[in-house]
């Protein structure tokens, strides 16, 4: 194998690597060793955290483009290649895909039943969730993908609770068949990128985003595949109408999957929706846009709506997830500067607040075997530090200034207003739907008259508030200071709006 690219390099397969090899070393240990089990897992999910906050700051946005590249011959008879590199859209993934795993692995120390395969599991799926992310090759990133994708339901359906087979097939069955979708569009591209005889037929993404290639993409074909594409990608970012089943998937996880269902799978549906039907086909991306934009705003009002009539944290949560993800879509779908790079931070952001929702959430049902909302009261009295972390969760979600959330959602409605006034009040709305199911969830649950049959509940343990801490801080950190963040999506979202002939 060879490789090439900047200085790190190694980075980007260190990710990838870090997490896969720590799985089989866990797969060795005896099972009578739990401890082992779980000081290997955090020690492979603290080194993905450390590479992926290298990689962070290394990244030279003014520079911009892909760096820290890779590349290691695979398949060469067929043009495959494990290609990898990140952009400035990608590096805040593989920074999110970090911070929720190291903190997902902290508040799994709870975890009893067959620890070994469950962190195995979850360092595998993992590990597919960063080679989408720094995959630079169609064939790579697919095979990625299905990696970080199959492991949710064993997951769902040995560890999980509330209908966790049922969550766990329905959440398998759609999401295969979004994948589906994404392979018939990956093959399509392959095959037309060499139709004329003078293409390459490659997986490459940066040659298949070449002028010489993209004249070989014809409007018909583009707008066939495009919706395929985005329909495939967008399953596994709850798009509506395809969303039904993330809320229960995330009601029947256990916590740490939770975290990392509704903080970074879901991005891994939103980023394939970028990088690959938008950057390769963008004639199908104006021809379709106004399309998905109501798919995205249907689906933030929607969830809002929904979330405000649920009794059961979780489903809130869940619910709310689908509301925020439905900006993201809009966010692409208004083909802005603005909006694009709205939708890009608001896939962090909403990755590190829901993470920490869920995280909170688990803390709580460990305790009180429940999650109906109706029940509680006046915790704030025996759980500061939970009320404080979750209060702080919730300012997040209904965006509050100073919090990540904040400039992500206003970037998004910005672009909105730009391109689709209509749409961007509706998604005005749902934000204030938001704030009025985020306040009195917290006002019924954790203030008022307490309820004494909670009176044995204690506050967080430590492993529990070092990873809500971790999340905390993030979510203030790019909140007041978010220069960096945008700096680099700003410099790689910019030539894809070009490229369409978006609104700068």
């Amino acid at each position: 194998m060879n490789s090439r690219g900047d200085a790190g390099v190694g980075y980007l397969s260190g990710t990838v690597l870090a997490p896969f090899i720590s799985a089989l070393i866990i797969m060795v240990i005896p099972r009578r060793w739990p401890w082992a089990i779980r000081l290997v897992a955090t020690a492979g999910s603290g080194l993905t955290l450390v590479l992926s906050l290298l990689i962070f700051v290394g990244y030279d946005w003014q520079r911009a483009g892909f760096q820290f590249q890779e590349l290691y011959e695979w398949i060469p008879e067929l043009g495959i290649r494990v290609r990898l590199g990140v952009d400035g859209i990608s590096v805040p993934m593989v920074l999110l895909t970090g911070l929720v795993i190291f903190t997902g692995s902290i508040v799994s120390f709870k975890i009893a039943d067959r620890p070994k395969e469950y962190y195995a599991l979850l360092l595998i799926l993992v590990a597919g969730v960063f080679g989408v992310f720094v995959s630079l090759d169609l064939f790579f990133l697919f095979f990625a993908y299905e990696i970080a994708v199959l492991p949710m339901y064993l997951l769902i359906a040995v560890w999980g609770s509330t209908r966790k087979d049922y969550a766990a097939m329905k959440l398998t069955l759609m999401l295969v068949a979004g994948s589906v979708l994404v392979w018939v569009g990956l093959l399509a591209v392959y095959v037309q990128s060499g139709a004329s005889g003078a293409g390459i037929s490659s997986f490459d993404i940066e040659a298949l985003a070449s002028p010489q290639v993209q004249r070989l993409f014809s409007p018909s074909f583009q707008n066939i595949f495009f919706p395929i594409f985005f329909i495939g990608f967008g399953v596994l970012a709850a798009m509506w109408p395809f969303h039904t089943w993330s809320p229960d998937g995330h009601v029947a996880a256990p916590t740490a999957v939770s975290m990392l269902h509704a903080g970074v799978l879901m991005k891994l549906g939103a980023y394939g929706c970028i990088r690959v039907a938008v950057f390769l086909l963008p004639e199908g991306a104006r021809f379709w846009a106004p399309v998905f934009l109501v798919c995205g705003t249907v689906a933030a009002v929607y969830g809002a709506f929904s979330a405000l009539a649920q009794r059961d944290f979780k489903f809130v949560i869940g619910y709310s997830s689908v509301s925020h993800m439905g900006y993201v879509i809009v966010g692409i779908s208004t083909l802005s500067l603005v909006g694009m790079s709205g939708a890009v931070l608001q896939m962090f952001a909403h990755g590190i607040m829901t993470a920490l929702f869920f995280a909170l959430v688990g803390a709580i049902y460990d305790q009180a075997h429940t999650r109906e909302i109706g029940i509680f009261g006046g915790l704030a009295r025996t759980m500061p530090w939970f009320v404080g972390f979750f209060a702080i969760a919730g300012l997040a979600s209904l965006g509050l200034p100073g919090l990540a959330n904040f400039l992500a959602e206003l970037l998004i409605f910005l672009g909105t207003f730009q391109t689709y006034p209509i749409a961007g009040v509706l998604c005005v709305v749902a934000v204030a739907v938001t704030a009025t199911y985020i306040l009195r969830l917290v006002g019924r649950s954790f203030f008022g008259p307490f309820n004494a049959r909670w009176g044995g509940l204690h506050d967080m343990l430590p492993n529990e508030w070092i990873a809500a801490g971790i999340l905390v801080v993030t979510l203030i950190i790019v909140g007041l200071y978010p220069a960096p963040f945008m700096n680099m999506i700003n410099a790689s979202s910019l030539p894809i709006i070009e490229k369409v002939g978006g609104v700068r």
